[in-house]
């Protein structure tokens, strides 16, 4: 499967001085480094179910037919992120933990076809790969239960140093071990490496973590929990994502569904709408987003661009059944980035 058990790192490269440049925003030409984006975070298999309605509780709906996908947070993202990279020079690796049950090859598959480096993956012999139960309404919105299983035995050791320099991007999710997350930030940010932090699940995070992070990634609620936690959460999205930005000095996104996304940062502040579309399963959209988006800023694109580039990638994920299955390429998110709207600019 390309998985490795135990593989042990050492550094390999000396420790450089974390920085925060305008290449996110702006640069000398617009432009960002290109290099390779590490995921850190789980892998599930997910089954779907369509019904009529979502059951209240108490509830049994019946429904009509299920199938079987592989999905976590972290794979979905690395997927979205190398399929959003094909034709460019961004590599994409993913580390996490799946089980050695017959689970596993699935929860892996997609990636190993899309070209993924999994050689910081490792497999856990008392746990079970992750699993999601997904069931999908007829108009697209969706209930989610999930069992984290072998994620929780994902390390922040299986990285290695020489994943965490300059030109190297490190993208978190929230369905692994909170603490592995914040020693694999620490170590990051220490390194050089750019940190991108997509706090979902909704969790409170560390005011010291979020200082060293790069990019926040949040919806509504998740900006809300986020705010809480450091005793601030008044106001509106907007209001929530310009403070956390500034509290942090930190680029803050929050996406607002079909109402697109807005993003705060030191070097100004933006809003994209959402491209078009009639939804057939909303599962992984958020996702889609964070994938496309950061492999766009890992090839280069400033993030005005890059928001576009995920507000696409996100929406056209939602007009396919499945979640790993509906994330587009990088030539159907180019040819639908004519139907985004340009990003507007904010008062900051």
């Amino acid at each position: 499967m390309g998985v490795s058990k135990d593989a042990q790192w050492q550094t390999q490269t000396p420790l450089v001085a974390p920085r925060r440049d305008p290449l996110l925003t702006s640069g000398p030409t617009g432009k960002g480094p290109t290099g390779m984006i590490v995921v850190f975070g789980s892998l599930n298999v997910d089954f779907f179910m369509h019904v009529d309605r979502l059951p209240r509780p108490g509830e049994t709906v019946i429904g009509g037919d299920y199938f079987l996908v592989p999905g976590g947070k972290g794979g979905n993202q690395a997927l979205a992120a190398a399929r959003a990279a094909e034709g460019s020079d961004v590599r994409v690796a993913m580390a996490g933990c799946v089980g050695r049950d017959d689970w596993a090859a699935t929860a892996i598959g997609l990636l190993e076809e899309a070209g993924v480096d999994l050689t910081a993956m490792s497999q856990d012999s008392e746990t079970l790969t992750g699993c999601a139960s997904i069931l999908v309404e007829a108009g697209g919105e969706n209930a989610i239960g999930v069992a984290s299983g072998s994620n929780m035995r994902a390390r922040a050791t299986q990285v290695p140093d020489d994943w965490l320099g300059e030109g190297y991007w490190l993208v978190l999710q929230m369905e692994v071990d909170p603490a592995e997350n914040w020693r694999l930030i620490e170590r990051a940010h220490r390194r050089g490496a750019r940190v991108v932090l997509n706090v979902a699940p909704a969790a409170p995070v560390p005011s010291e973590v979020l200082d060293v992070v790069d990019l926040l990634v949040v919806n509504e609620v998740e900006a809300r929990m986020v705010a809480e936690a450091e005793g601030g959460a008044d106001g509106g999205p907007a209001e929530l994502t310009r403070s956390l930005s500034a509290r942090h000095g930190l680029i803050c996104i929050t996406t607002l569904g079909a109402d697109g996304a807005i993003a705060h940062g030191p070097d100004g502040a933006w809003s994209v709408a959402p491209l078009s579309v009639t939804p057939v399963d909303t599962t992984g959209a958020g996702d889609a987003f964070v994938g496309c988006l950061v492999s766009a800023l890992a090839s280069g694109r400033a993030l005005p661009e890059a928001l576009r580039f995920g507000s696409a990638g996100a929406a056209l994920s939602c007009t396919v059944a499945g979640t790993q299955s509906s994330f587009a390429r990088a030539g159907d998110i180019a040819d639908a980035l004519a139907g985004v709207p340009e990003v507007q600019a904010l008062k900051s």
